[in-house]
């Protein structure tokens, strides 16, 4: 029978992975792909682990109203073949901190400059095969919007939390990382 430890009694050499060696498969600016060979805690090797590696982090906004309703973006998604509500988000600029590049995502997305803008979360949405982190924040619209890209978004609409809460209930959120954050917000509120 193999010899198990809590995880704060393994030993150091054996706390975590070891890359080996690394492969290339793909590098762009939007994502890499690389195989390692990685050797476990115990000293099994595993000789093609992929990898999916992001250069930069994403941040997601929650973006509220006067009267408390949250900002919804309808975006195109290729892949699925389908048109999808989600909060605005996007990649983090180099140079660029969490909440400006989450307020400039804002005003590309949905024409609304914000205010009040403060962190709620980071987590790693596929960890077993990513370094992907994703970045959540809240902010409050100010003024009146003004024109967003609408090479990337259909429509631009306020929801209620009631609302959001019955699209989740109906399976007609499906973008998980806009799903993440509104439970994440909604948990609190």
């Amino acid at each position: 029978m193999p010899q198990t430890f809590p995880a704060s009694d393994v030993p150091p050499s054996q706390s975590q992975s070891v890359r080996l060696a690394r492969e290339v498969i793909y590098r762009s600016p939007w994502v890499n792909l690389f195989v390692d060979k990685v050797q476990l805690p115990q000293g099994r090797i595993i000789d093609r682990y992929h990898v999916l590696d992001f250069d930069r982090q994403a941040v997601a906004a929650i973006v509220q109203n006067t009267d408390g309703d949250i900002l919804l973006v309808q975006c195109d998604r290729y892949v699925l073949g389908t048109i999808e509500w989600e909060v605005p988000a996007g990649v983090i600029d180099a140079g660029e901190s969490v909440l400006p590049a989450a307020q400039r995502e804002v005003l590309e997305e949905t024409g609304y400059r914000t205010t009040a803008a403060r962190h709620l979360y980071s987590f790693n949405p596929e960890n077993g095969m990513s370094n992907r982190v994703f970045h959540v924040a809240h902010c409050l619209a100010q003024g009146d919007p003004g024109s967003f890209d609408g090479n990337e978004i259909h429509a631009v609409q306020w929801h209620s939390s009631d609302e959001i809460r019955g699209m989740i209930r109906a399976r007609q959120m499906r973008d998980g990382y806009s799903l993440t954050a509104l439970l994440l917000f909604l948990m609190d509120h």
